[in-house]
């Protein structure tokens, strides 16, 4: 029969536990942390419970080390403890122990490496949020992969996640879209009217005038004549003059087309927002919520927000606007939050959400923002403080450029002028799962180059290929094998005794802890560098292996452990929204 499926972790903790009962009755609500020790021969856990309990206790650490392993309960795991240093406490395990994390993994399967450190808290983690004025571009993808990772592995952390995608579409931003589309639409009807230098360029605001021309006719046609009598001239390099030449032409458009320019509106709204969606679905992407900013308006909550700020006295007046008292809560400078002509600024509609989101019900809100809006961290923590909400409930990874090479060269991306890179070309180049491993290789605050040549290439040297392969041997071997896959649940696992196969059952055990690890730092890197190392240690044991070999309890035993292997891969490419193919 083969050993019990246990949790190693929960086990020894359990140990210590109950050794602490009868060491230090008054001190057994004391942390027990095991962790790995950097350097083998110390064991294969450390614990310094004695060195927490000192000063509590006023004892020396290693008489309390002593005293601990002497109401150690006997384990069937555990070979011996050892005190080391100032007091730490080194467990060394049974070959059977470290074994015993193959039939765990085939008793949890899909759910092995799930921890329950988020203790079903609720958590909102809002992602991408890109303003739908154009085609998602490579920098917006490389927050969705980070966002949508995280999210699935603070779930598989024990958190309760809510994804929530946050429509721009209120603002002069979205103007600008709608004005640039009319004008591409008036050309259709032989309407020339000059487009305006600060518009968007890009060949998607010519599909959209199409398809209002294909579904509304010439509903929003009107003379360019009347589309340009008076307008301001906007000379080239006069940035100014181009400007205000952009909202004169927002506000004739909106005279000509009265209630009709708010249905042109929605109209490229809803075409550009089914594009984005269509875009992330393919990347494996989705929101439970898709949140509209206009919304905030529509419903007042922009108001009432402020006006609980007012009621609060954090609100003031200066020359005719109303300005948030930010700097009472750490921020550099006091921020406007109603102009004098009465229009509420983004900042405002920032505030509202916010307010927003804890009143849903959140006890931690992430937000994903490009690292250009660190700046703004402070105010919105700052609105939060007025609120009286913790300020440290809000936590705001940022997102660090993208810069694409090929041959060596780097790839010149713009923006407005439509001349950049979007995150469907660049699934279309690399593939969706090379391009989500890729954006994920590096902590999401630095910086990242993303080589197209090494995403594209079949090598060890790309590692998403090399993790895959991994999978995918594993499949062969047991394809090569032909029996029974459930068979080997029931293996003996005592062969298992070269240190290839401990360093795999020890990398395999650390998987639930790396989780842990990576949700409490916010850190799905954490995992692609795990699955890399999994990997690497997987094909070294594969290189130097003979797996079916003729002795039936060394073949068993090698085909479960690398089953095992195999289902950690899987649960690990899973959280990072990369496939795990069966033949490659």
């Amino acid at each position: 029969m083969p050993p019990p499926a246990i949790d190693l972790k929960t086990h020894l903790s359990g140990l210590f536990e109950t050794a602490l009962e009868v060491v230090a009755p008054e001190a057994t609500d004391t942390p027990v942390v095991l962790e790995r020790p950097k350097v083998a021969a110390h064991g294969d856990f450390a614990c310094n419970v004695a060195m927490q309990l000192a000063r509590r206790l006023k004892r020396n650490p290693r008489e309390i080390a002593q005293r601990i392993i002497d109401q150690l309960p006997t384990s069937p795991w555990v070979a011996r403890a050892e005190i080391a240093g100032a007091g730490f406490i080194n467990l060394f395990l049974r070959p059977e122990a470290k074994r015993a994390v193959v039939q765990r993994i085939f008793a949890e399967g899909d759910a092995y490496g799930r921890v329950t450190v988020g203790a079903g808290k609720r958590v909102q983690v809002e992602f991408v949020s890109a303003n739908p004025t154009g085609p998602l571009h490579v920098g917006h993808g490389r927050g969705a992969a980070y966002g949508a990772s995280l999210a699935n592995l603070l779930e598989a952390a024990g958190f309760d996640v809510a994804r929530e995608y946050y429509v721009n579409d209120a603002g002069r931003q979205m103007d600008i879209l709608s004005v640039s589309a009319w004008v591409r639409y008036l050309e259709l009807f032989a309407e020339a009217v000059p487009f305006p230098a600060n518009g968007y360029q890009g060949d998607y605001v010519r599909t959209r005038a199409a398809e209002m021309k294909a579904v509304d006719g010439d509903r929003f046609s009107r003379p360019a004549a009347a589309v340009t009598e008076g307008l301001p001239d906007a000379p080239e390099g006069d940035e100014a003059a181009v400007e205000a030449r952009m909202d004169a032409l927002i506000e004739r458009a909106k005279q000509l087309l009265g209630p009709d320019f708010d249905r042109l509106t929605l109209f490229v709204l809803e075409r550009q927002l089914e594009g984005i969606r269509d875009v992330l679905g393919r990347f494996g992407v989705t929101f439970d919520q898709w949140y509209s900013e206009r919304s905030l308006y529509d419903s007042g909550r922009v108001a009432r927000a402020l006006e609980v700020l007012e009621a609060n006295g954090h609100l003031y007046t200066q020359d005719g606007a109303r300005w948030f008292r930010s700097t009472a809560f750490g921020d550099d400078k006091d921020r406007v939050v109603q102009r004098e002509n009465g229009l509420f600024t983004y900042f405002a509609s920032d505030i509202a959400y916010h307010h927003d989101k804890f009143q849903r019900g959140f006890d931690l809100v992430v937000d994903v923002w490009g690292a250009d809006h660190h700046g703004y961290i402070p105010r919105v923590k700052a609105a939060l403080s007025a609120f009286e909400i913790d300020p440290e409930r809000l936590v705001v990874p940022l997102i660090q450029l993208v810069a694409l090479f090929q041959g060596g060269e780097a790839v010149k991306m713009g923006k407005r002028s439509g001349s950049y890179v979007t995150l469907e070309d660049l699934m279309d180049d690399v593939g969706v799962d090379a391009t989500r491993y890729f954006y994920l290789a590096r902590k999401c605050d630095q910086h990242l180059d993303f080589d197209l040549d090494l995403a594209k290439s079949q090598s060890n040297d790309n590692p998403v290929y090399y993790i895959q392969y991994a999978h995918a041997r594993v499949s062969s071997v047991l394809e090569e094998w032909g029996g029974d896959r459930a068979m080997l649940r029931a293996s003996d696992l005592a062969p298992l005794d070269t240190p290839a196969e401990l360093t795999l059952l020890q990398r395999i055990t650390d998987y639930p802890d790396t989780i842990e690890f990576a949700a409490r730092d916010l850190a799905p890197h954490v995992i692609a560098f795990y699955l890399k190392d999994l990997a690497a240690d997987f094909h070294s044991y594969y290189n130097g292996t003979r797996f079916l070999v003729e002795d039936e309890a060394v073949r068993n035993a090698r085909l479960a452990l690398v089953l095992a292997v195999q289902q950690v891969l899987r649960n690990g490419l899973r959280l990072l929204g990369v496939g795990a193919p069966e033949r490659m």
